[in-house]
């Protein structure tokens, strides 16, 4: 059995999670392996939408011009009655996080944007055709088996191996972890069609008793159909061409004439993993938790896992913070990927009843809700869709805890000006590591000199928020610090935050969570106590990471893996 060269990294499965985490641990210097057993990328549509927060993560990673062509922004979507009469509208307005909330968008060609993404980087390498066939974990790292039809069995060693293959995981099966949940009995059908038959940009679900439906715009001239099937009706009568034609001609006025990408018969699943790490091997995307579809929430998850995953796990690669961190990574997702769940469960238990009565009661609830502008307002700005907001994990949070902390949140992504530079999104000039942002401060000054230099060793980037009037003003007699960047508000977005807040220092993660936050008197003390929560452990010198591998810190090497896990 011939063995690979060794990696740092194996990631099972090329799908879009594991491609974002490739990228994210490219842009890192991790090696990286992905092995995947299909022979290309799936080349048809399944995830239909993506949120701000998918193209904020696109955007870190250096992807997001590549795959704003394959988008179509600011998606309203509509819910109808079975009389075709408006129940309910989703149209967010905002874009805090830098982006629209809500995009349609064409996956198999933002996945091959995420693949090329990938070219950058002589130490990240995909495998096609090729399975993890079993994986032997021990103190040292893990040794994967590599299969393949036709090809000699193979052997890499690594780290650390994260499943991102699917529902059907086999990392999960390898890790003896439940996937908790239910299955609908509930069948569905999906239709892709290309040269869309109807042209508009926006989409809508029918909430119809006779046969609830959906209608999805998707770039490049693709539209979704997505229709209820009843408990009497076979796959095999679903997926014949006349049923297809029936199912599309109150939509189509010529159903038999459009240009089918694929069709074909599904369920809804609500399901989540026992667990999302188990010493060295860690879950992803659909391995970790599927959901239904109903408010396109599948994919985006799948990114934000790996968001949450990629910054921690090269932290630990490279020296710069203990393998406790990585406990985090299910801590913080497990909560908010089963919120996702239960969301998407509920949304579609409310859309899919075939009882007249029931759907009746439904829909005279809803219309009075529309009535009420604050309810209304709460559906169409999509306020009731779950936001990261992390109680424990790599967080700091004050003693006793406030409600209105902004700790544990995603910080927002204003527009923004700096000496050089005008009009740039904020997470641009923070760059992909760690940021101490301070208003109206000089974060040096807060920190103190030993902090400072603690949290310079990181790669941190060190941010003066100030009015846009006071961009260019330097003290008289003194020179600026090269080590802060000073950025203006050119919006007004970030006063207004801070406006709201009291903490007008923050610590921010390389996912743009925001770590730990205070007044700017407490900022040395906040500063070490994060350190401690999230394990970091620079020191001032250079050198190789403590394997010898490459660029890194030296640091003092923790005696396990993981406190409570299995190395």
């Amino acid at each position: 059995m011939a063995a690979l060269s060794d990696v740092e990294v194996v990631v099972v499965g090329a799908g879009p999670v594991g491609l974002t985490l490739a990228n994210i641990l490219g842009l890192q210097g991790i090696r990286t392996l992905i092995l995947e057993d299909r022979d290309t990328l799936i080349d048809y549509p399944r995830g239909v939408g993506l949120d701000d927060e998918s193209l904020r993560t696109f955007q870190a990673i250096g992807l997001v011009d590549a795959i704003l062509p394959h988008t179509v922004p600011n998606q309203i979507l509509r819910f109808y009655d079975g009389r075709r009469r408006l129940l309910a509208e989703m149209a967010p307005a905002d874009a805090c996080f830098g982006w629209p909330k809500r995009n349609g968008f064409v996956q198999p060609l933002v996945d091959a944007e995420l693949l090329r993404g990938l070219e950058r980087f002589d130490h990240v390498q995909v495998l096609w055709g090729r399975p993890m066939t079993g994986c032997v974990a021990s103190d040292g790292g893990v040794t994967v088996s590599i299969g393949g039809e036709g090809l000699e069995p193979q052997t890499v060693s690594a780290r650390y191996v994260v499943g991102c293959d699917g529902g059907r995981s086999a990392t999960r099966r390898l890790m003896g972890v439940s996937f908790d949940g239910t299955t609908s009995s509930t069948r569905w059908l999906v239709i892709d069609i290309a040269n869309d038959p109807l042209g508009h940009p926006n989409s809508e679900v029918g909430a119809d008793p006779a046969r609830p439906y959906a209608s999805i715009s998707i770039a490049h001239g693709i539209r979704r159909f997505e229709f209820m099937i009843h408990a009497h009706e076979t796959d095999e009568q679903a997926e014949a061409p006349e049923f297809v034609a029936a199912m599309l001609a109150p939509f189509v006025p010529h159903p038999h004439d459009v240009d089918v990408i694929r069709h074909r018969v599904y369920t809804h699943h609500s399901r989540i993993a026992g667990a999302f790490r188990r010493g060295r091997l860690l879950l992803a995307g659909d391995a970790a938790h599927l959901m239904p579809v109903w408010q396109g929430q599948g994919y985006n998850s799948g990114i934000r896992d790996a968001m949450n995953l990629g910054w921690k796990l090269a932290a630990v690669v490279q020296g710069k913070a203990s393998a406790t961190l990585l406990d985090s990574y299910d801590t913080e997702r497990r909560k908010h990927a089963r919120a996702m769940i239960d969301l998407s469960t509920m949304v579609g238990k409310v859309i899919s009843p075939t009882n007249r009565r029931v759907a009746g009661l439904r829909d005279r609830v809803v219309r009075a809700a529309s009535a009420v502008p604050t309810l209304k307002r709460y559906v169409m700005e999509m306020r009731f869709k779950p936001m990261p907001r992390y109680e424990q994990g790599a967080v700091v949070h004050d003693q006793p805890r406030r409600p209105d902390s902004p700790t544990g949140t995603l910080f927002i992504q204003p527009r923004v000006d700096t000496r050089s530079s005008t009009d740039l999104l904020l997470d641009d000039v923070i760059g992909a590591g760690f940021a101490v942002l301070a208003w109206n401060n000089n974060p040096r000054v807060l920190l103190g000199e030993d902090a400072f230099a603690r949290w310079s060793a990181l790669g941190t980037t060190f941010i003066a928020v100030r009015p846009l009037t006071q961009l260019h003003w330097t003290p008289p007699g003194q020179a600026d610090d090269p080590a802060i960047t000073i950025v203006g508000d050119r919006t007004g977005e970030l006063k207004a935050w801070f406006d709201r807040h009291s903490e007008s220092v923050l610590f921010l993660r390389p996912d743009r969570c925001i770590a730990a936050a205070c007044i700017a008197q407490r900022a040395p003390e906040v500063s070490a106590r994060l350190f401690s929560a999230l394990s970091l452990q620079p020191t001032v010198q250079g050198g190789d990471r403590p394997d010898g591998t490459g660029p890194g810190l030296h640091v003092s090497q923790p005696t396990a893996e993981s406190a409570g896990t299995t190395p």
